[in-house]
Parts: structure tokens; sequence; C-alpha cells
């Protein structure tokens, strides 16, 4: 059986992930339209944009969990083929919280690339499953089925799945959504330690006020693209204004 290669293998930190017309459609109707956006080799890119702007469907699209057409590359390849070195956190309204598992089986998914589907997780796994859930603030919690846990430790649980995956980009789709404080402080943290790791970060963000605060990189989006860049060149009053219909005050 052949080798899996390592996750940090497949891209190296310069390669940025470049779309390149992407365009989406539900049953006919445009939901992204020929979206070219080139994101920072390493940092912390907001996508924002107003409800119905394809936020969540860009992140699907790029991830090909979204039928789409278009390119995305990460340095010379096909996202397809570094897969293995991205991770995604989806929304929590999107997971079935009722599913009888606990927060350490949901961290030892994000290991399955290392392990193989039909092999058992070893001691090894299981004690760095527990050390991803200590950087969440969730060991003593290991055992909780997560239906059972507050939306912002099962936020911080798919946030530790994430990191089971090494992955040299994490995409996450409104991760500060309705989180208590704690949780906020702990996840933007692990952003913090991850931004100084030289990671690519992507996140919906649906908070504008916080943008330039949390934030180095940003993506204006509704359909289209209407600014990209540094926060400081792209997340202007003017360019929210095109976007959202109305003046802004940031």
């Amino acid at each position: 059986m052949l080798a899996r290669t390592p996750p940090d293998s497949l891209l190296t930190m310069a390669d940025p992930l470049v779309v390149e017309n992407l365009s989406v459609a539900y049953r006919g109707v445009p939901a992204l339209q020929d979206v070219s956006w080139t994101a920072p080799v390493s940092g912390l890119a907001a996508i924002v944009g107003p409800n119905g702007a394809g936020k969540s469907t860009l992140v699907k699209a790029i991830l090909g969990l979204v039928p789409s057409t278009g390119r995305v590359t990460v340095g010379t390849r096909p996202f397809e083929a570094v897969r293995d070195a991205t991770a995604y956190v989806p929304q929590r309204a999107s997971v079935d919280w009722d599913f009888p598992a606990t927060a350490l089986d949901v961290v030892l998914q994000g290991m399955v690339r290392e392990a193989g589907w039909l092999r058992a997780y070893g001691r090894t796994r299981r004690d760095k499953a527990l050390a991803l859930l200590d950087q969440v603030g969730l060991a003593d919690l290991a055992t909780r089925q997560i239906g059972q846990m507050s939306g912002g430790q099962q936020q911080r649980v798919f946030l530790a799945r994430g990191l089971a995956r090494n992955a040299r980009i994490l995409f996450l789709d409104e991760p500060l959504a309705g989180v208590d404080a704690a949780s906020e402080r702990i996840i933007l943290d692990v952003f913090d330690r991850l931004d100084r790791d030289g990671r690519l970060v992507i996140c919906v963000h649906h908070d504008l006020g916080t943008v330039a605060e949390r934030f180095a990189h940003v993506l204006v989006l509704n359909r289209r693209v209407i600014a990209s860049g540094p926060v400081s060149q792209a997340f202007t009053p003017e360019t929210l204004a095109r976007a959202y219909g109305v003046p802004l005050a940031i």
C-alpha cells in the first residue's frame, strides 16, 4: 500500500490559494458570479458581506462541496491535489448534535487521514486529541456527548478537530457566531497561534465592528467580489456601501 503524503509536505508556506472565475448557481439562480480572489499566503483573512452574499457558498465551492465552474489552485496545483493540507470547520447549524459522539471522538475524526478508516486509534493519537482539547480549554469534557455542550464549547470541539488535521489552510464558517465571551477569547488565541505559525485562517465573519481588530486581510463579497486586500485598503465605508447597499459606519 502506498504511504500517505504528510500534509505539511503538500504545501510550502509560499503557495497561494487562488480562486479564478468561480461561479455557483442553485436551481438556475446565481449564488456566486465570476469570483476571482488571491488569498494571502498566511495570516487571518475574513470573508464579509450581507446575508445571501454567497460567503458560505464560496468556502464550500473552494472545498468542492458544491458544484461550481471556474478554477481553484494552491501554488501550481489544483485544490483537489492538496486537500489533505486543509481543514474545514462548518457552521454549527449544519452539524447533527444528536449523533452519539463525545468531544474526544470528534477530534479523533480529524485524524482519520493519519490512521486510515479501518485502523483503530492508538494511545498516541488519543493523547494528541486530548492535548488539542486542552488547547481549547475542554480537556475535562473529553467524554461528554457533543449535544450536551454549550454552543461555544461545541465550536471549540470542532476547532480542535480542524487542528487535528495539522492543516496549512483552515476554513471556518462563522466560528464566532453565538459563542460566549470565554469561547471567543480561546478561539481568537488559537487563531493568533496559527498566525504566528505561518498558517492561513480564512473565516466567514459576520461582525463588521471587529474586522479591523481581528483580521489583516478581507474579502468583501456580494455574489461578486466588491473588494479584497489588506483591511486598511479594502475594508472602507465605500466598499461596504457597495456590498450592503446602504452606508455603514465602521
